[in-house]
């Protein structure tokens, strides 16, 4: 019996992707005869919803009806206007996972309800949170989430068996951040990790909008929209040439008169635009290699992960700094996608070229605030880290703190993330209070557990130690959860919009499933079975006792197969 399959799914900020294993092979999914899905949703002219190509492709025209790069925007608490509609970003980004899910079943031909999905490894608790939110609304169980760079590093090494460290250097459309990974036999473990969860090609696409502008003000959106799609096409051109020249004709009309965009820009001008965004690259790899106790001469190969990794200053400065070119071999807007697939396929059971044991970290140090000595002085919020920066994950870990005052009835428990001995210098992302506590002297022991799982997602819990009184939070960075109503209702809207839900459409895909294998089998079938087979595919056809008709039909087949 096969196992229920789980896919593996790129969210990105510009362009997503879906992957599976099959036959002990990762495939990458297409549509339309591309593996890249645009990370673009917009509302059509007749309020049908446009996720993809035509998404991108309204963007010129409707920047108002279209929403892009919302991966910006998860763990905000922040509405997105599309087409006079609010939405939270975790609705958006389930639109374009209900638009992958749907895009898997088509080319599987049965229902996907799991998936792996790869976040940036400088991903806040918020934002992961807000992922896996995504993943529910569009009706996908999110079985486990694992950092991008950790994913690239499965893509690349399926097979390695010698020891080696290398450093994978993920530059996306909207986030940045770099991992030093040890690869020994079938252990993928993560050493270090550190970036910039604002930081990426949408960065660089602005600083030619910028140029642009210089030397043509835009009066409409329209044209501001069309001038963001040139800038983007330029820094692409860039890549493999020396010069390039941006053009749009009519782009507006100013006093009646049509205005036209013709500019050229060299890949040295624009070089030294994006310099200072390769830098805090850099710093951010030194950090990592710090944080891994590593030098760069202790790298054995560098990985290029994510599409604007293809700007060739990228790696004429990560030549510069290891004296080593890094690898191109794989396709980087892909590697990702396939990395999450190969770790799906593990987790299923499925047989794959590879049994790695994935060990991730977190880029973050996790603690609390108390009183103490902070620069010579008492303090009343000195941080005190409990889960440590680039710990491996799962990880546990308790810390006692002690009551200040005589019969204290309760304490209130803040959370933060950061690396500052100042605690308010640090991103306060929980807080609670544990009441009712023992009426005894200063000093009575509270116990605070950090437990952040997998997907690094934070659980914390303190109990009073002499009584057993306990309290517990899931860290939601500040931003309000959906509620199990309001993840039943904005499912429902999503649904809505899409022209149906869930389970009329896994019903649809099983049905067309079921009768295109029982057409298959019939040339195997007895006179008596066929006749049986014929008359169950019609039924099912005209939806007459449908459930009923695939169950009996089902079982001449299983019969049939045995």
């Amino acid at each position: 019996m096969n196992n229920e399959i789980i896919v593996g799914i790129d969210l990105g900020t510009t362009n997503s992707e879906i992957a599976v294993v099959q036959d002990g092979k990762v495939i990458v999914i297409e549509e339309a005869g591309s593996k890249i899905i645009p990370s673009f949703v917009g509302m059509g002219e007749n309020d049908e919803i446009l996720v993809g190509e035509p998404a991108k492709n309204q963007y010129a025209l409707y920047p108002e009806r279209t929403i892009k790069s919302v991966k910006r925007h998860m763990g905000e608490e922040t509405k997105l206007e599309l087409a006079a509609q609010t939405y939270t970003p975790q609705e958006v980004s389930a639109m374009i996972l209900k638009r992958l899910k749907a895009i898997a079943e088509s080319y599987l031909n049965e229902p996907v309800n799991k998936a792996v999905i790869t976040v940036p490894a400088y991903f806040s608790d918020a934002q992961r949170q807000a992922t896996r939110e995504a993943g529910e609304i569009a009706g996908l169980e999110v079985v486990r989430m694992i950092n991008e760079p950790t994913a690239a590093a499965l893509s690349y090494e399926t097979n390695h068996k010698t020891h080696k460290h290398i450093l994978v250097y993920d530059l996306g459309g909207g986030t940045f951040d770099v991992s030093v990974v040890s690869l020994e036999e079938d252990v993928v473990e993560v050493l270090a990790s550190h970036g910039n969860n604002k930081l990426g090609g949408d960065d660089f696409d602005q600083k030619i909008i910028e140029y642009i502008i210089d030397h043509i003000k835009p009066q409409s959106s329209k044209a501001m929209a069309r001038i963001n799609r040139a800038a983007e096409a330029a820094k692409r051109a860039l890549s493999n040439q020396p010069f390039v020249m941006i053009e749009e004709e009519y782009l507006e009309e100013k006093n009646g008169t049509p205005i036209h965009l013709s500019l050229e820009l060299s890949r040295d001008d624009y070089e030294s635009m994006i310099a200072e965004y390769i830098d805090e690259t850099l710093e951010a790899v030194h950090i990592a290699l710090n944080g891994a106790n590593l030098l760069a001469s202790d790298i054995d190969e560098i990985l290029l992960v994510g599409g604007s990794t293809r700007t060739p200053l990228v790696s004429q400065r990560l030549e510069a700094e290891f004296k080593q070119q890094p690898r191109l071999e794989i396709d980087p807007d892909l590697c990702v996608a396939t990395g999450a697939a190969i770790q799906a396929a593990i987790i299923a059971g499925d047989k794959i070229a590879t049994s790695a044991v994935l060990v991730d970290i977190t880029p973050y140090t996790y603690g609390t605030s108390a009183i103490g000595e902070l620069n010579g002085e008492l303090y009343p919020y000195m941080y005190v880290p409990i889960i440590q920066k680039n710990s491996s994950l799962p990880i546990m870990k308790t810390d006692v703190f002690h009551t200040m005052r005589d019969n204290q009835e309760a304490v209130d428990i803040k959370i933060y993330q950061g690396e500052d001995s100042d605690a308010l210098n640090n991103i306060q992302i929980g807080e609670f209070m544990v009441e009712g506590l023992n009426e005894v002297p200063q000093g009575n022991p509270i116990l605070l557990k950090l437990e952040l799982d997998l997907n690094g997602i934070l659980d914390v819990s303190a109990v009073e130690k002499n009584t057993g009184l306990a309290k517990s939070i899931v860290i939601d960075n500040a931003i309000s959860r959906f509620e199990a109503d309001e993840m039943a209702a904005a499912q429902k809207r999503i649904d809505a919009i899409f022209g149906g839900d869930d389970e009329d459409h896994h019903t649809t895909v099983q049905t067309k499933a079921l009768i295109e294998k029982a057409e298959r089998m019939l040339d195997q079938a007895s006179a008596e079975d066929s006749e049986d087979i014929i008359n169950l595919i019609e039924a099912i056809k005209d939806k007459t006792d449908l459930k009923e008709s695939m169950d009996q039909l089902s079982d001449i087949l299983y019969y049939l197969e045995s």
